[in-house]
């Protein structure tokens, strides 16, 4: 049995907590682990509402040879403590990523390291590969929660090269799996969104079939009416559509299908890995493109304007920490909280038309509105502002442009 160098030069593992969905991969690494490291393997599924049926998930673990199975939901966690904070601070990874896969690493990794430490596991393990970004965003969680945790990585280590050679093992060892080496994609959903990658989508020339795409509809074949919606906030979170109030959950399930009905929130770009090289990604992400529509509309009229620029510039900072696996660093401790404190005031209103692949907005308010229409009106705005008082602004403004030209 092929025998990882470094697992040579440590100490024995005798338990693991595995990451496991019930998949190809994960299927795979769960007997490879036992046969590997002759140690105890513990499975765990998140639910992220990535809408896998669980149901017999436990029963293929405890055959492929797990000890037990635990399976958490963490809906609530992801989408109010992590999808939420990136809706506040306008994240958007290098201005089109919404973050979808990176927000929800974290929260899954977290919760990897708690029954770790509650089952007294001495290693974690993971199915990312050794090319991507999620190895990464693992492996930090894991190091800033338990320092001295153990991590294997199969994809690193493994004589397996590809998916054939894991189909060929999961038959041989009499695991069953409904994939197939003809599967033209990977796909990964959350209730954020969902995402395509690999195979067919790897020519960025190629464009991505419109049957692979699972949360909407092609702006052709969207509704042919307009939808008209409110949205209402509290201090930078969604809590209403059209005055009915939702939990977290329910309201992000509700937009993704109300977004996904007009196709709206469909993406398709070439990011740059953390890891160095530039990948093809196609992401469907239609509630949280509502969302962050609306939230910039509405800051617009609560939000300072120098508030605003300094949180924009931040923004940037914020999505890169997240797509770079950086959720529980210090830095990023101090970013979540100067975020937070810019939406004391980000409370009311955004009225929205959606409409094939568009959103529009068409109406904003809110109590804590710094737009004053007798400041700004061009009619008689019987003294509230003094126009005299432009000449003296533009000609400070204009000093040290005069002074290049005089003597």
């Amino acid at each position: 049995m092929f025998l990882p160098a470094f697992t040579k030069m440590t100490k024995k593992i005798n338990k693991v907590v595995l990451a496991y969905s019930g998949g190809l991969d994960t299927s795979a690494m769960l007997l490879w682990l036992k046969e590997t490291y002759d140690c105890e393997v513990v499975c765990y599924c998140a639910d992220v509402g990535q809408g896998e049926e669980l149901s017999g998930l436990e029963e293929k673990a405890l055959a492929t040879g797990a000890s037990k199975l635990y399976v958490e939901d963490l809906r609530e966690e992801f989408v109010k403590d992590f999808v939420w904070t990136a809706v506040k601070a306008n994240a958007l990874y290098e201005g089109v990523y919404l973050l979808g896969t990176s927000l929800a690493r974290p929260v899954i990794a977290k919760k990897q390291i708690e029954i770790a430490q509650r089952e007294g596991a001495d290693a974690v393990a993971h199915g990312a590969t050794g090319k991507g970004n999620d190895q990464v965003r693992f492996e930090l969680t894991y190091y800033a929660l338990q320092p001295d945790i153990k991590v294997i990585a199969p994809w690193r280590s493994w004589e397996f090269k590809g998916r054939a050679d894991l189909i060929a093992y999961c038959a041989k060892h009499g695991i069953p799996v409904t994939a197939t080496a003809a599967k033209p994609y990977s796909m990964d959903r959350n209730l954020m969104h969902c995402s395509y990658e690999g195979g067919i989508l790897e020519d960025p020339w190629a464009a991505p079939p419109d049957d692979i795409f699972l949360l909407s509809k092609s702006p052709e074949n969207a509704a042919d009416k307009a939808e008209e919606i409110v949205l209402t906030f509290e201090k930078g979170e969604p809590i209403a559509i059209n005055s009915e109030k939702y939990g977290a959950v329910d309201l992000l399930t509700k937009l993704n299908f109300i977004g996904g009905e007009h196709g709206i929130g469909r993406f398709d770009l070439v990011e740059n890995r953390f890891v160095g090289m530039k990948s093809r990604g196609i992401y469907e992400t239609p509630g949280v493109t509502i969302l962050q529509t609306a939230h910039r509309a509405l800051e617009s009229i609560t939000m300072d304007r120098e508030v605003m620029r300094l949180r924009d510039t931040l923004g940037v900072k914020f999505a890169e920490s997240v797509y770079n696996g950086f959720w529980f660093a210090p830095e990023f401790e101090i970013l979540r909280s100067m975020v937070d404190q810019t939406q004391e005031n980000v409370s009311g209103d955004v009225r929205l038309k959606l409409y094939k692949g568009n959103v529009i907005v068409t109406g904003r308010r809110s109590p804590y509105s710094l737009y004053k229409q007798r400041i700004v009106t061009f009619e008689d705005d019987a003294g509230a502002y003094d126009q005299h008082d432009a000449e003296g602004f533009i000609k400070l403004q204009a000093l040290r442009l005069r002074l290049r030209q005089m003597d």
